[in-house]
């Protein structure tokens, strides 16, 4: 079994905090942290963007991680999300069971 952090990024803390709760309440995610804000730079139709994000930090066990990223497309705002999956190459034991549903407070 494996952990996996996907992320993404929404253009509000509303939106950010919506779609962490709908994943963790889906049960594709065990935890998403939000982080912002965040100033992104970017090119869209040709032109240098700059704009305020909140970044979404997703875990998951690996057999969840498809399930996570189509959940995450759905829901998304964006014509485009980032959404990106990282494998963990290493992961404490205890907190790979409670992510997996194993462990106490699952």
């Amino acid at each position: 079994m494996s952990l996996v952090i996907v992320t993404t990024t929404l253009p509000t803390e509303e939106a950010a905090d919506l779609l962490a709760t709908q994943l963790v309440e889906d049960g594709v995610a065990a935890c998403v942290q939000v982080i912002g804000p965040i100033e992104s730079t970017y090119r869209w139709e040709g032109v240098v963007e700059r704009s305020e994000e909140y970044y979404c930090h997703c875990k998951t066990v690996e057999a969840k991680r498809d399930a996570l990223m189509a959940r995450i497309k759905e829901l998304h705002p964006y014509e485009v999300p980032e959404i990106i999956a990282i494998k963990a190459d290493a992961v404490d034991a205890a907190y790979l069971r409670w992510a997996s549903g194993e462990a106490p407070g699952t």
